[in-house]
């Protein structure tokens, strides 16, 4: 008899044919997750099981962050051939409970001698026998001790949810813009959550924007990572653009131009870190850079699908999400990014793209971008 943590998935029962492979590929992102906790994780009969940990609050509390994972039993492994261990073992999981309860059995085992309701009534029935504070109710109980037969017998009655979605790796990698604010770490979570690998871009405006930015930065990147798993940040000198276009555009234009550039120094990086799509955290309508008009001109330089997970969030949910996965307070932390340098009085809220690209006539676009992409300072997270 063992004690270890069975480990379930949703979507992946899903995947037809494709099954194994993101089987394989959820294993090899537990693996890594639990790596230096002295934890075993492996595939059988369709299960993820990991064991021989000694802190189990330590392995739990790593597996639920990972994607594609929905939940997380500790439970208890023993042989399925002597009954009575099983009931033995059933009362002693519940005996320190109260209130109602019901057994869930499952045969994955088709040659077990015993079908599913016969095995709940029995153990049931060993449960109410020495186990005086509970009762059966099996339509709304209030604990459900689960028994599965399988090529072992596993029992546990708590049922811990975890993140869910798919496996990071699954579904391509793409390019974060990564500010210091609230919304774009959730834009690059709720990507990786479907199964996207990320590197991310930050844009750093030195010395109007300081060391404690950047470190609240790196922060935010390592807050992910315990989600999306290790990836690469890089840090753009951002200053000169900025210096340009205040001196060479039209003040209500500034904005938009900036985030123009942005995009195309994203694409420049993706193209070399193989990442095929763009992310940022904007939600459409929340601030003048991100009306319908200003979105349409800055996806006109870039060459990729610029995904927003956001675009029909409102504040209020976001944050909701930022509280959930603990970057909320370090974005609030009160240092400011390179969209707060030069900000215009009056942006323009509905650009036309002919009056974007003339506006930026004054600058030499491709000088400035390659010389700021020769300048990244690329940061393993």
């Amino acid at each position: 008899m063992e004690k270890l943590l069975l480990v379930k998935y949703s979507e992946i029962f899903l995947k037809g044919l494709n099954r194994p492979w993101f089987l394989n590929l959820l294993l090899t992102r537990i693996r890594e997750a639990v790596k230096g906790l002295e934890a075993k994780a492996w595939l059988s009969d369709s299960r993820v099981y990991v064991s021989g940990y000694t802190d189990e609050a330590a392995v739990i509390e790593k597996l639920v962050k990972v994607f594609g994972v929905h939940s997380v039993c500790p439970a208890i492994e023993m042989e399925k051939d002597d009954f009575s261990l099983l009931e033995k073992e059933a009362v002693s999981l519940m005996k320190d409970i109260k209130g109602t309860f019901k057994v869930n059995a499952r045969r994955s085992d088709k040659n077990y001698p015993l079908e599913s309701p016969a095995i709940n009534a029995r153990i049931g029935a060993a449960i109410l026998k020495q186990c005086p504070d509970l009762s059966v109710d099996v339509k709304n109980p209030d604990h459900i001790l689960n028994v599965e037969i399988r090529k072992k017998a596993y029992m546990y009655v708590k049922v811990i949810p975890a993140v869910g979605g798919m496996p990071v790796g699954s579904n391509g990698k793409a390019c974060l813009l990564l500010s210091g604010g609230i919304d774009s770490p959730v834009a690059g979570y709720m990507l990786a959550r479907r199964g996207v690998s990320l590197c991310a871009v930050h844009y750093y405006s030195f010395p109007y924007t300081g060391e404690r930015s950047k470190e609240k930065v790196l922060t935010l990147a390592k807050q992910l990572r315990n989600y999306c798993g290790a990836f690469k940040l890089y840090i753009v000198p951002f200053t000169n653009i900025q210096m340009e276009i205040h001196q060479h555009c039209p003040d209500e234009y500034t904005t938009l131009i900036m985030r123009r550039f942005m995009m195309r120094i994203a694409d420049r990086i993706a193209e070399k870190d193989g990442a095929t799509a763009l992310i940022t955290g904007e939600s459409i309508g929340q601030v003048a850079s991100q009306t319908m008009e200003a979105l349409a001109c800055t996806d006109a330089v870039a060459q990729r699908p610029v995904f927003r997970p956001l675009i029909g969030f409102d504040k209020e949910h976001i944050i909701k999400i930022a509280k959930e996965i603990d970057t909320y307070e370090t974005s609030c932390l009160p240092y400011e990014d390179c969209c707060t340098v030069f900000t215009p009085r009056h942006p323009v809220t509905k650009p036309k793209l002919e009056k974007a690209e003339l506006a930026e006539k004054g600058l030499d676009v491709e000088t400035l971008i390659q010389e700021a992409v020769n300048n990244v300072d690329v940061i393993e997270i």
